[in-house]
Parts: structure tokens; C-alpha cells; sequence
């Protein structure tokens, strides 16, 4: 019996919530991947949404909170994809959302945020001096502080994912999921735990960015001072104890890619399958390549969970 933050009940009841443009993503087999790979690869595209990423669907979850409690406002530190989220889940619901960002972020996620309705302010430094501005802002107006992964709505309305999966094909064996704050692999692990325990749940991160991998492996929270990876979206520096309790309990094993490995995992994706997607979205490929042997002839489910990227920067990774 798995003891989490988690409620199959409420997350079967998200999916009532969520707006259904994100519900019910594609999952397909990608045969060349497959043939390129050694084993069976099929995909769950979290691409083909306005917010081009898994994240509205936590943050339906959260602005239809917000708006039942009579709450008018929210603020939020983002990598990029949590802030484009919020932003249009918030708009549709008249929520004023400000999004506190890195000034290194990637310029196209910046610019999406604000097109999808969000105030963005930047700051200097990394995620974690987002996290800590968002925070101060919070208190200052006196507004939610909306913190991914944290906040339990965001993990169960990334859990709904697991439902999808779980429902599909039953011979699927081993589920990729991108490890950054924790918000989809505890979701999707909690599900597919619940619902399908044999399936393999495996969590990847960069190798420039370890710190919930390292967690998880030593069971107690290790942070980092830095990281140094192009897969800003999971760069995290500080996990969150309730967080990372969670993924003890539904995560199978996390392990950790090279940089080298997550561009070339760019490039099959859009060599075999057509996707154009951001480095995190590349990272369970980057695991199978990284250990083709323990993959051979399973059925691996990665889940592309988002295609924010700079398109400038991509061409200079993905170019041969």
C-alpha cells in the first residue's frame, strides 16, 4: 500500500477538470525509433497543447482552486513551461499571474508567458533565486504562491497522464519519465504503481543537474550548489522533502544522462519521429542509449512532455 500526497480518487476527478485539450495525448509506436533503438519505443506526446507542455494540465487543477476559493491572483517561479502554464489556465479564469524567471532562461519560453497572458519578472541567477523572489512576492501582495510539485495539484494533475497510460497498451513494460522539482514522475509513478505495479517506473535527469536523482539514491535531500546542463526545465537545486518522500515510494530507479546523450536523443526525435522538442523532453531516449542493454527487447514508454525551445540554440545542438 503506497503512502503518499497522492489520491487516486481526486486524481480520477481532475480529468473532469482539466480542459480536455490536454487530456488524452497522442501514444503511439514509433517503429524507426524502435529500430534504432533495440526495443519497442512508443510515445506520449505532451506537446500538442497551447502550452506545448505537460504543465496545464496541474495548472487547470490549480486556477480552478484558486478562482472556487475566490481568490484573484497567483504568483509563481518558472523554468518556462510552468509560467506559460499558469499564465493561460489563469487567464481563462480572470486570475492576475506573475511569473518570476531566470534572465538566463531560454528568450522563447519568456516570451510566451507573456504572450499567454502572465506578468514576468526576471531576476538574476538561477531557478531557486526565482523560487525565493516569487516567494517574497507572494507575501508582499498577499497572493498564492503557486510552487510546482509542492502544491499537490500540480502532481495530480501531472498523475492524470498515468491514467492514460494505464488504460492503453498493456504490454508496455518500462515508463521514461524527465526528473526535474518531481511533479510528473511522482504523478505518473503514483498511477502506474497503483494501477499497473509491474510496469517499470524510471526517472531520468542530466547529469549537470543531479540533485532529486542523488536524492533518491541516498534517500535524504542532497542539494547542489550549481548546475550545468541545456535542459533548463529540470535544473532544479533544492528538492522538496515531501516531494522526494513521494518519489521514494513510485520511482523504480533514477539514473542520470549526459549532455552528449540528450542532444542526440534531440535529434533522433526529430530524425525518427518528426518532434521538434526541448532537451528535457529527450531525456529518456538519452537513457536508452546510455544503457541500450538493459532496454533491449522491453517496451519503453517516454513521455515528450515539452517543446518550448529557443529555436536558435536547437539548431546549433541538433546540427551534425
Amino acid at each position: 500500500m503506497l503512502t503518499t500526497r497522492l489520491d487516486l480518487d481526486r486524481i480520477r476527478a481532475a480529468r473532469r477538470v482539466i480542459d480536455p485539450i490536454f487530456l488524452d495525448t497522442p501514444l503511439y509506436q514509433c517503429d524507426a525509433l524502435g529500430r534504432r533503438l533495440g526495443c519497442t519505443v512508443s510515445i506520449k506526446l505532451e506537446t500538442a497543447n497551447p502550452v506545448r507542455s505537460f504543465k496545464g494540465r496541474g495548472t487547470e487543477l490549480v486556477a480552478s482552486l484558486l478562482t472556487g476559493q475566490g481568490r484573484t491572483a497567483a504568483v509563481c517561479a518558472s523554468a518556462g513551461n510552468l509560467g506559460q502554464a499558469l499564465g493561460w489556465s489563469g487567464h481563462r479564469r480572470g486570475l492576475d499571474v506573475t511569473v518570476v524567471a531566470s534572465r538566463r532562461a531560454p528568450a522563447a519560453k519568456l516570451g510566451r508567458i507573456r504572450a499567454l497572458g502572465a506578468a514576468l519578472e526576471l531576476v538574476d541567477g538561477d531557478f531557486e533565486q526565482a523560487r525565493e523572489r516569487a516567494a517574497s512576492i507572494a507575501q508582499q501582495r498577499r497572493v498564492r504562491l503557486i510552487e510546482d510539485s509542492r502544491d499537490i495539484e500540480t502532481c495530480e494533475g501531472a498523475a492524470t497522464i498515468g491514467l492514460e497510460l494505464a488504460s492503453a497498451d498493456s504490454s508496455l513494460d518500462t515508463v521514461l519519465i524527465a526528473l526535474g522539482g518531481g511533479a510528473m514522475a511522482t504523478g505518473v509513478g503514483y498511477v502506474l504503481k497503483t494501477l499497473s505495479p509491474d510496469v517499470q517506473v524510471i526517472c531520468v535527469q542530466p547529469l549537470g543537474a543531479p540533485a532529486m536523482t542523488r536524492s533518491w539514491h541516498e534517500r535524504r535531500v542532497i542539494t547542489t550548489d550549481s548546475t550545468d546542463t541545456i535542459a533548463d526545465g529540470v535544473a532544479g537545486r533544492y528538492p522538496i522533502p515531501a516531494v522526494l518522500n513521494d518519489l521514494l515510494q513510485v520511482a523504480d530507479d533514477a539514473v542520470l544522462v549526459r549532455e552528449a546523450s540528450i542532444i542526440e536523443g534531440m535529434r533522433m526525435l526529430l530524425e525518427h519521429a518528426g518532434l521538434v522538442v526541448e532537451p528535457s523532453a529527450a531525456l529518456g531516449i538519452a537513457a536508452v542509449l546510455e544503457d541500450p542493454d538493459r532496454f533491449a527487447g522491453r517496451h519503453v514508454v517516454t513521455v515528450i512532455c515539452g517543446s518550448n525551445v529557443d529555436l536558435d540554440a536547437y539548431h546549433r545542438w541538433v546540427r551534425r
